[in-house]
């Protein structure tokens, strides 16, 4: 579905969104009203959230969890 099914996928998302693990933690952001889930980084001082991409899937997790070589993500409400 769009530009993230192409091939370089996971490439693409760390050179558009960069990570660093001391100062973010990855986390699924989901409302607990229309059960709409987006994957992105929680600051670790802010508590702010920065959204990187909406999921619609497994599929979807799976991607931003593969583009960031995570093993595990938390989900947040």
């Amino acid at each position: 579905m769009g530009l993230l099914r192409r091939s370089g996928a996971e490439r693409k998302l760390r050179e558009s969104f960069p990570y660093d693990p001391e100062k973010q933690i990855p986390v699924i952001k989901a409302s607990i009203c229309t059960g709409e889930k987006a994957a992105g980084f929680k600051d670790r001082k802010t508590g702010k959230f920065t959204e990187i991409m909406v999921i619609n899937g497994e599929e979807d997790r799976e991607l931003f969890m593969k583009a960031y070589g995570l093993d595990d993500i938390s989900t947040i409400y």
